[in-house]
């Protein structure tokens, strides 16, 4: 039996039995331990959790209390790990539903930064919600996936752009040295007149000079067959500078990173991918969406802004089965502007609306799970530093929201 087929009955344990239980043992419970009880019940995140084996040495404190406590610090919406144990040593309901029973059972802030470490290490966020979505949505059909990023800002300075690969190609010393037991090399011919090492002049070669083939753009190199794994190391993930325009068309810049996320019908994210700030949204989408394919999960429709107008992207969408309905992006193109402009007010005249539009409209759902991880989730209040850090507090945000949406939709 799948969760979805086990949530009504979970539901009404939770409303006839669990919660009438805990508020004899525990204590009164606010809206805030509900939800708490609820998403730690779904999730099962202790069973992702693993326990000491028992060696020789001092063991270190158990994790399971404290993989609950940061899900709770995503529900509560706490900025740092100190407000966090300040909340549990004041909070008996919810200390006891972490699982300590004893006020100095807390651990210390260095306890709960070595245990954030392990959980961001070991992606354990990303596991329980990726188990939970093949489970949720196995042999079921999504209408449509709404796929979109936010700006993340993050405390930390930006990496500066490294040129010691421009220094070191510049450099007279890059030549390869050659070495007295090896043959001396044939001597070049007359229509390449330059050494192997030394960086070509810029512009246009020369008369008898083979300029080197182009590289492939990145979303070339995607669709040529790379794998999950290739796309997402390719991926820069570093903190660097953003910018955007706003819905007013002003241009707004920000310093951190960027969480693209594949939102269904119901407010449900699928998958996520956090990469640096100034990547472009397009250069995540082929990558966003295999791994959402991968997770058993099967739609119809993809439904995408301008930011996303791409021909491999719309051939990668049909090669998954899906109909992309996409925003067209005229970017210099001014014949084609005046003409999405003229053919708008001819529709407006009319009061013709397509049913394309009426499918695009779906895709508020990403807008909605965007400004929920950021307003009540800990989306804006980011203290840790790094990309693997980051991606694991924002999954524990990630994660309440799918357990949350799922039971909101299924009792």
């Amino acid at each position: 039996m799948s969760l979805v087929e086990r949530l009504p009955s979970l539901w009404c344990r939770f409303q006839q039995n669990l919660f009438p239980f805990l508020n004899e043992e525990v204590g009164p419970l606010t809206e805030t331990h509900h939800r708490l009880v609820i998403v730690l019940d779904v999730a099962c995140i202790e069973a992702f959790v693993h326990a000491w084996p028992g060696l020789p040495g001092r063991p270190p404190a158990e994790r399971r209390p404290l993989a609950r406590a940061f899900v709770a610090k995503s529900i509560l919406n706490l900025s740092t790990t100190k407000s966090l144990i300040e909340r549990l040593l004041v909070d008996k309901a919810l200390r006891r539903l972490c699982g300590w029973e004893r006020l100095k059972a807390v651990p210390s802030e260095s306890t709960f930064s070595r245990a954030f470490a392990e959980f961001a290490e070991s992606n354990l966020p990303g596991l329980v919600q990726e188990t939970l979505i093949k489970d949720v949505f196995k042999n079921r059909l999504v209408g449509h996936i709404s796929r979109d990023a936010t700006a993340i800002e993050a405390r930390e300075k930006p990496a500066k752009p490294s040129n010691t690969d421009a220094v070191v190609a510049a450099s007279p010393s890059a030549e390869p040295l050659i070495k007295a037991s090896e043959p001396p090399a044939e001597a070049p011919s007359a229509a390449v007149n330059q050494t192997p090492s030394a960086p070509r002049r810029r512009g246009r070669p020369r008369k008898g000079e083979v300029s080197p083939p182009k590289e492939l753009r990145r979303l070339e190199k995607q669709v040529a067959g790379l794998g999950l794994e290739e796309m997402l190391a390719d991926l820069p993930k570093h903190c660097d500078v953003g910018t955007k325009r706003n819905s007013k068309g002003y241009k707004t810049s920000w310093i951190g990173y960027k969480l693209h996320i594949d939102t269904a019908d119901g407010d449900i994210p699928l998958s996520c991918i956090l990469t640096s700030a100034s990547i472009h949204d397009s250069q995540v989408a082929i990558p966003l969406a295999t791994m959402t394919a991968a997770r058993g999960v099967v739609n119809c429709y993809d439904l995408m802004d301008a930011a996303y107008d791409a021909p491999e992207i719309r051939a990668h969408s049909k090669a998954l089965g899906h109909v992309p309905i996409i925003d067209i992006n005229p970017r210099s193109n001014k014949i084609l502007k005046e003409e999405l402009a003229q053919e708008a007010k001819r529709l407006t005249l009319l009061g013709y609306t397509t049913a394309e539009d009426i499918r695009y409209n779906e895709r508020s759902a990403a807008e909605r799970v965007n400004s929920q991880l950021k307003d009540s989730y800990g989306g804006s209040t980011v203290r840790v530093r790094g990309p693997v850090k980051v991606a694991c507090h924002l999954m524990f945000g990630v994660l309440a929201i799918t357990v949350l949406q799922i039971m909101r939709l299924t009792t």
